[in-house]
């Protein structure tokens, strides 16, 4: 077991197997000091990722006017390449998860048979939802569900014997109701159980082999049951970067759309002007408060910013459900959770899929940004959740974060349907899409405070994201050192900002979605593998 003098690994409390090996946390690391600031980092993991970060964003900069077309056609043909491997990984993943939930190996307690949970349930569910997909609801809550009801009462169109409509399998041609609730189940299948699966298989993975084997908290030490001690050399330096690199690009993504949308809401409002030049002063300012909170640490900082960010986004969810067409939102919750269950096996087929642009520019995309954002999200699940049993930890991870997506999902799409079915009112459809969350608060009452209230909810998700992703990724790149020195730290969150400006100076969204494809399929391929060793540390854990 590895040694615990510097409070990297945290000692069980119970019964547990620990790993015996002779690694010590940090053994490969580089120390410095560099004037008053100290750094402690995994010589090759923190260079050759940082460098290959680097040396991609140069070339994205240094060829603007030929990376935007290549970026496109790079997310596309992985899309359409591999939509089949990223969907059929998604489905082996949930059946994982829901397989370890009613098997014995449930009964293992995170950290220990007698372990205590560090977090309450509120303060723990709201870190899990903060960090997993804040940004993502805002962005889409609305304008999801509205694109997919559009293509399914548009229903088919072939071209050639080709399709090249965007509605979900068979579509739902001229019948308003069946397109809504095909919509509503389209839109739940890509944030509810698969993507909280996804997470849930790498923080378990992460949290075993760290609380109760007693390995460094990296992406590697999920590996020793396959690899043994090869996981310290090149094997396992492998992994780690390929988790630095999915993170950062993961991360990119996620900021590139909450800076769009921030941008299109002050424009909104305030009249601010629209363009690249807003949203790269809107990723630096939001950088900025990110280091502030990254500098306060993980209970200081990401905690208190999660459950702002819970407190904020239930009371625009209630304004919505309580203003809005209410009994619709309520009613519609369950019956879009039936339709969700119903359609869930065509919508998860990998296989003969005639819904092409649906399963590939939609789900294959979802599923590789998800994937990309495993290491981020799982490490920081992972760091939140000893004390919890197996059984209480998937459960909670799966089911609360998904029954939340739903409801909300359900409450902002659900009322946007509504305004344009019932109320013909166009301007929410006709909107783009960074736009359409404040459009349709638009035609509620206190428009002007709900719409600022949802861009302060953008920044903070913003800013969630920043900070604990830049916990995860030092903690990854200084070999496991949890408590690695603040300069570090800082350096991450600056490094995030400015990848995320470099790629949307050098080719936009494209250029963020095509390296979250990009960097998902690796890490698939590191995710599934992954599920077998963690069957394998669990089987030899006390229960």
């Amino acid at each position: 077991m590895t040694d615990n003098n510097n409070h990297d690994v945290i000692a069980p409390e119970g019964k547990v197997n620990p790993i015996n090996t002779d690694y010590q946390v940090g053994q490969d690391n580089i120390a410095l000091q560099i004037g008053p600031f100290g750094l402690d980092i995994h010589n090759r993991v923190f260079m050759i990722s940082g460098l290959a970060i680097v040396a991609f964003v140069f070339l994205t900069l240094a060829f603007q006017n030929q990376v935007g077309p290549l970026f496109t056609d790079l997310r596309n043909w992985l899309t359409a390449s591999l939509d089949w491997f990223f969907l059929s990984a998604g489905n082996i993943i949930v059946l994982v998860c829901l397989g370890l939930i009613v098997s014995p190996l449930g009964r293992v307690r995170i950290g220990g048979t007698e372990a205590t949970p560090d977090f309450t349930y509120i303060g723990w569910f709201s870190m899990l939802f903060a960090a997993g997909m804040g940004i993502g609801l805002m962005f889409y809550g609305v304008s999801e569900p509205l694109s997919h009801f559009g293509t399914s009462m548009g229903g088919i169109t072939l071209e050639n014997g080709v399709r090249t409509d965007w509605a979900p399998l068979g579509g739902a041609a001229g019948d308003a109701a069946a397109a809504a609730s095909l919509g509503m189940a389209a839109t739940i299948y890509h944030w509810a159980l698969h993507p909280w699966a996804v997470y849930a298989v790498l923080a378990l993975g992460l949290a075993i082999f760290s609380f109760n084997k007693g390995l460094p908290l990296t992406v590697r030490s999920i590996f020793y049951p396959l690899l043994g001690e090869r996981v310290w050399g090149w094997p396992g330096h492998l992994i780690d970067m390929l988790a630095v690199i999915a993170t950062m690009f993961g991360l990119a993504t996620s900021l590139g759309f909450g800076a769009s949308q921030a941008s299109a809401g002050l424009n909104y409002l305030f009249g601010t002007p629209l363009g690249t030049t807003t949203e790269i002063v809107l990723v630096i300012i939001i950088t900025a408060i990110a280091l502030v909170s990254v500098l306060a640490g993980l209970d200081a900082g990401v905690k208190r910013l999660s459950e702002i960010n819970m407190a904020l986004a239930a009371l625009l969810l209630l304004f919505v459900i309580i203003v809005g067409p209410t009994l619709l939102i309520v009613t519609g919750f369950f019956s879009n959770l039936v339709s969700y269950i119903e359609h869930l096996p065509a919508l998860s087929m990998p296989f003969d899929r005639e819904d092409a642009n649906y399963s590939q520019g939609w789900t294959a995309f979802y599923w590789a940004w998800w994937i990309s954002w495993s290491p981020f999200v799982g490490m920081f699940i992972a760091r939140v959740s000893r004390g919890r049993t197996v059984r209480e930890f998937l459960v909670s991870v799966l089911l609360v974060p998904s029954t939340a997506c739903v409801l909300w999902m359900t409450a902002f799409g659900g009322t946007a349907i509504n305004q344009l079915v019932s109320e013909g009112y166009q301007a929410v459809a006709e909107a783009v899409v960074p736009l359409q969350l404040f459009i349709m608060l638009d035609a509620l009452p206190m428009a002007q405070i709900t719409s600022f209230i949802g861009i302060i909810l953008v920044v903070v998700f913003f800013v969630t994201s920043s900070d604990s992703g830049s916990l995860v990724i030092d903690t990854i790149a200084s070999g496991g050192k949890v408590n690695s020195p603040k300069p570090q730290r800082v350096f991450w969150c600056t490094f995030e900002g400015l990848v995320a400006i470099a790629l949307m100076v050098g080719g936009g969204l494209a250029a963020l979605q095509a390296m979250a494809v990009s960097t998902g399929f690796p890490f698939t391929i590191v995710l599934l593998v992954s599920c077998v060793s963690l069957i394998k540390g669990l089987a030899s854990e006390p229960r």
